[in-house]
């Protein structure tokens, strides 16, 4: 068996907690609310929820295990996942594992950060040593300036354009529109995305993400488990994740998902063609260009002519970010790398509200974050099913 499959694990019961763009309450707060949200979605009490998987930011000065106190839960098997937009797809791959091997029955998979005022640039500031060391001395703080190196170093050699970033910017935030919990609905043009003001050149406002508040979650468990409990699931079919990859490249133009997307859809028993949706870690539109291509989608350097050529609403011929991606529904910290799951579990399930993808049963999610100065550290994916 190859080490990216799984066998009958499922996930059920997605939850997101509503983002705010900013908010005085804390983390635990907001995973505390998704907690209530996942019991009330799995018809189940406390003690059966014998797992969990916490993501966070801004959860300091609490750890994994005060966290589970202050849930009032009792756990045979705990993990704490500090990768950022990666977060989510490690989270469903240990927890998965977790449930394989017996170590527990139901895992509670929560993401959740809150949003501050001028509790952004806090975080950043001290989001790295390798920031600290090699973005702030040169008078850059936050990952615009990264994000920005990034993408002038694809255009430069790959020949992109503004354009190119454009189109997925206005597609996704075409998708949003059906999409009750985007904070940004409003559908934008090509236009009014070249038109939009400069944060760090090449980067333009409509390429960054907007920081909120809020939290995401599902739940891992077996099919057996679901079946009975008669919870709409997905199943999880195959699953990698890789670390500083490629670390010799002068400047990030590749992720670990080209090192191991033979794996990854080997296991899965599907090809990229056979590829019903896909939700893409969007923080800047670089960054989805370059899953499109290290996933096989196309060759490198070719993601926006891939773009251009393709409907990617959710009745397109290649559904992308079908609830709007972060872009349009914002990034509440480390929930964004749980938010591709939590949507395309809705996708799979029939729950995506006046947003589904007609037909939709494989679904691809990838994983991205934790920036240094020119590349981000840890990447993966997963290949969903319908049950």
């Amino acid at each position: 068996m190859s080490r990216a499959a799984f066998r009958d694990v499922v996930l059920a019961c997605p939850v997101s907690v509503p983002y705010e763009r900013f908010s005085a309450r804390g983390a635990q707060y907001f995973i505390g609310t998704a907690l209530r949200g996942l019991l009330a979605e799995g018809g189940l009490a406390k003690r059966e929820v014998d797992g969990l998987c916490a993501s966070s930011f801004s959860l300091f000065p609490d750890s994994g295990i005060g966290l589970l106190r202050a849930l009032g839960l009792e756990a045979t098997w705990l993990d704490t996942i500090p990768l950022g937009g990666a977060s989510g797809i490690v989270a469903l791959r240990r927890a998965a594992r977790a449930v394989e091997s017996g170590d527990a029955d139901i895992v509670a998979c929560i993401a959740g950060d809150t949003c501050a005022p001028g509790g952004f640039r806090e975080a950043t500031a001290r989001f790295s040593q390798a920031s600290q060391d090699a973005v702030y001395p040169v008078g850059a703080g936050g990952p615009n300036a990264s994000f920005a190196m990034i993408t002038d170093h694809y255009m430069r050699r790959f020949g992109a354009v503004a354009e190119d970033f454009g189109r997925l910017c206005v597609a996704q935030r075409a998708n949003a529109g059906p999409n009750p919990r985007a904070l940004l609905r409003k559908p934008i043009t090509l236009e009014e995305y070249l038109a939009s003001r400069p944060i760090s050149a090449p980067v333009r406002l409509l390429d960054c993400v907007m920081p909120c508040a809020g939290a995401e979650a599902f739940l891992v468990m077996r099919r057996e488990e679901a079946e009975a409990r008669g919870l709409p699931h997905c199943h999880l079919l195959a699953a990698t994740e890789r670390h500083n990859a490629y670390a010799d490249d002068p400047v990030q133009e590749r992720g670990g998902w080209a090192a191991d997307r033979e794996t990854l859809f080997a296991a899965a028993g599907v090809t990229p063609a056979g590829v019903d949706l896909f939700q893409s870690y969007d923080d800047y539109p670089v960054i989805s260009f370059l899953q499109l291509e290290d996933l096989g989608f196309c060759a490198k350097g070719e993601a926006g002519a891939f773009v251009a050529a393709h409907d990617l609403s959710t009745t397109g011929d290649f559904p992308m970010n079908t609830g709007g991606g972060q872009h349009s529904t914002g990034q509440a910290g480390a929930a964004g790398g749980f938010l591709g799951l939590t949507e395309t579990l809705r996708q799979l399930t029939g729950a995506a509200e006046g947003r589904a993808v007609p037909g939709a049963r494989i679904g691809l999610v990838s994983g991205f974050g934790m920036i240094a100065y020119d590349r981000g550290l840890s990447c993966g994916a997963a290949v969903l099913a319908a049950a």
